[in-house]
């Protein structure tokens, strides 16, 4: 018997409820995972609140994760029972102890890459790879800014940024954060909630600009973003860690700026999309290319690890350990 953590409705964490499961028969297509670790993200905490909402509830949880393959269905032939695997993306359900997963969605993990790393890295790698390549092509001289340049997608989005040979502004709440990313490969950190962004940015670019400016923010956040992004660069709005994203004018976008806003879980319902970037991240990987990892919690303290994030308390990425 294994425990799923249930929301029962779109709220706060009481809304969360641990129950026992029983391992499931996976069907044709399907593999049932066994879970040695499962990432946490601000997607979980949007699913949570209902401002990403899922299709019916009660659900459970979590677009990440790694582990063993438990089983496999009739129709499954290029997997087997105790390969190792990671997922990310749809369909939501990792925080448990076992989950069905359509087989199509399993990545094969390399024998150096451990499951902590794998579900610490595989969301975060693949939207690192949306932003850097699909949204926006960074490449050597390329000048980025990153908000929350420590965190878990920080992280790993700093450290590819850098091996694409791009400089990389990063924001940071703290000195102790700040060291983080420095170690990351961030070439220069703007510390501190109430530091005057737009000017720092403008004086490290000698007044041109980012070429581009990755905002998973939200709130007041993304107009200073807007601000900081030189003529025909792009601004690319994510997230809304700090509060919903406001109306963007045309008029703030002058003069010759780009607004993008992409979407991860969209972007990985494209199975071509998902091989691609899946590939990608296992290359990355090789380079040790991966997200740092911050505190683990049991699965059964699902309702801190949430609290922590949402707080802004953590570096790195968060983990669930069943």
């Amino acid at each position: 018997m294994g425990i799923a953590v249930t929301l029962t409705a779109t709220g706060g964490v009481d809304q969360m409820q641990l129950l026992e499961r029983p391992p499931q028969s996976p069907g044709p297509k399907e593999i049932r995972i066994r879970h040695e670790a499962i990432g946490v993200n601000f997607l979980d905490i949007y699913h949570r609140k209902g401002i990403y909402p899922l299709p019916s509830y009660p659900a459970v949880l979590g677009a990440e994760g790694a582990g063993i393959v438990d089983a496999v269905g009739s129709e499954v032939t290029l997997l087997v029972p105790g390969d190792r695997v990671a997922y990310a993306g749809a369909p939501v359900g990792a925080y448990a102890t076992t989950r069905l997963l359509p087989a199509a969605r399993a990545i094969k993990l390399p024998d150096r890459v451990g499951s902590r790393t794998a579900a610490a890295s595989t969301l975060k790698g693949m939207t690192a790879y949306m932003l850097l390549n699909r949204t926006y092509t960074v490449k050597p001289g390329t000048v980025i800014l990153v908000h929350a340049a420590a965190g878990g997608l920080g992280a790993i989005l700093v450290r590819w940024a850098k091996h694409l040979g791009a400089t990389v502004i990063g924001t940071v709440s703290s000195g102790e954060k700040a060291a983080l990313a420095r170690s990351h490969g961030a070439d220069h950190l703007i510390v501190g909630r109430d530091a005057d962004l737009v000017r720092q940015v403008l004086e490290l670019t000698g007044g041109r600009g980012v070429d581009v400016g990755y905002d998973g923010i939200g709130g007041a956040m993304l107009a200073k973003t807007i601000q900081c992004i030189r003529p025909f660069g792009t601004a690319v709005s994510f997230g809304q860690a700090a509060g919903p994203i406001p109306q963007v004018s045309l008029d703030q976008l002058r003069p010759n700026r780009a607004l993008a806003h992409p979407s991860i879980m969209a972007a990985t319902g494209d199975q071509t999309f998902y091989a691609e970037a899946a590939a990608a991240l296992i290359d990355a990987f090789r380079l040790n290319i991966t997200a740092a990892i911050g505190e683990e919690f049991a699965l059964s303290d699902v309702a801190k690890a949430h609290t922590e994030l949402e707080a802004g308390r953590t570096t790195g990425s968060l983990l669930l350990i069943p």
